[in-house]
């Protein structure tokens, strides 16, 4: 235990010299109304970034790779030459402090609403199968905005000939990630999303070569890892898990371990960079279904995998140096991060930690309020 490294060592992952091993884990916000990136963000994303008092690496909020990607209004996209243009005054931002930042790439799949879609029409999904779940909508009715949560649309199935446009949007993504100056890309794998979608039996009763056996509901998940390191290089690239997470839909799949398992022994020769696991249910209990992480993770490094290996969900200092010393590489941390722009200094000085507005987590256009207005110690 004593020889394990700490949160506040360097650590090398993938193409990145990282000064610590705080992970600033992807954050949805609702602030770019239009689909595009603000002035704010770039405010909001620099105040994390210090190598010293912000995260090792930054994982931005969830960035859909294209118009059919969308399940939340104000999110912003990463599929228009104006987005692209719109993000680099982030990752500048960024860079301007010494830090290092990926783009999530993101496809909401089912948990989607038809007003968010492209010409009102149906979320796509693995199968016609509705999900048990919320979207944000917000409208704009006679110079007003105004809306909430609502429930998710019937999607419909992607047609076999399809699937290539879809792979194909996430590699175009991260070519568009690279140009906007992120250094890489994450491929939200999780969290019942599209990906996640395909590998749960629940969502996925397709009877075609991406339906059915593990093999085959892991398939568009590897198709999709290895368009994006061909996209940008591997050592570019991170996928993020959660094998037992339920929301927005999800249902644990009985053969969550053997999915799990199998997928990344698949993806254990291309060479990635991180691989990210959420442990148990987002923002839950870390035991709410029974999963073997350490198989998991003994079950890739068998395979032949390198990648980092980042945890979370839960996490405080303690927990983060026993994860670390059990052979965890990054530890993410999350609403932390929204009330504590330098969440890795007060880690290391063991407090205090602002607690975070609810009330503002999702939207406000440019307001400061509950976004850039937190107070750092110094």
């Amino acid at each position: 235990m004593s020889n394990s490294p700490t949160l506040f060592d360097p650590v090398t992952v993938g193409a990145w010299q990282l000064p610590n091993r705080v992970v600033m884990a992807p954050l949805t916000r609702n602030r770019a109304p239009g689909q595009i990136p603000t002035a704010i963000m770039a405010t909001y994303y620099g105040q994390r970034a210090h190598p010293v008092t912000g995260a090792g690496l930054i994982v931005s909020e969830g960035t859909p790779v294209c118009a059919e990607g969308h399940g939340y209004s104000d999110t912003p996209g990463l599929h228009s030459p104006e987005q692209v243009e719109a993000w680099k005054p982030v990752t500048a931002a960024v860079h301007a402090q010494g830090g290092h930042i990926v783009a999530q790439l993101w496809h909401v799949g089912r948990i989607s609403h038809v007003e968010l879609q492209p010409n009102g029409q149906a979320p796509v999904a693995p199968s016609a199968v509705r999900a048990n779940a919320k979207c944000y909508l917000i409208k704009d009715e006679n110079g007003q905005r105004s809306g909430g949560f609502v429930d998710c649309s019937e999607p419909r199935a992607l047609q076999l000939d399809e699937i290539a446009g879809v792979v194909e949007s996430f590699a175009q993504g991260a070519r568009h990630a690279i140009a906007a100056g992120f250094d890489g890309v994450e491929i939200h794998g999780a969290n019942g999303y599209l990906l996640d979608q395909f590998l749960r039996e629940e969502s996925n009763r397709r009877d075609d070569a991406y339906g059915g056996s593990i093999e085959n509901r892991c398939r568009l998940v590897v198709e999709m890892v290895r368009a994006c390191c061909d996209a940008i290089g591997a050592d570019r690239v991170g996928l993020r898990l959660s094998p037992v997470m339920e929301g927005n839909g999800a249902v644990c799949d009985p053969q969550a371990q053997a999915i799990h398992e199998q997928l990344l022994r698949q993806l254990a020769p291309l060479g990635l960079a991180y691989l990210h696991l959420i442990e148990g249910q987002t923002g839950g209990a870390r035991d709410h279904k029974p999963f073997d992480y350490a198989a998991l993770r003994a079950a890739y490094r068998d395979a032949g995998g390198q990648a980092a290996w980042m945890v979370n969900n839960g996490y405080d200092l303690a927990l983060a140096q026993q994860s670390l010393a059990e052979g965890a590489d990054l530890v993410a941390f999350g609403k932390a991060f929204i009330a504590n722009p330098d969440l890795t200094e007060r880690l290391r000085q063991g407090g205090p930690f602002n607690e975070p507005d609810r009330n503002t987590f999702y939207g406000g256009g440019d307001a400061a309020k509950g976004y850039t207005d937190y107070p750092a110690l110094a």
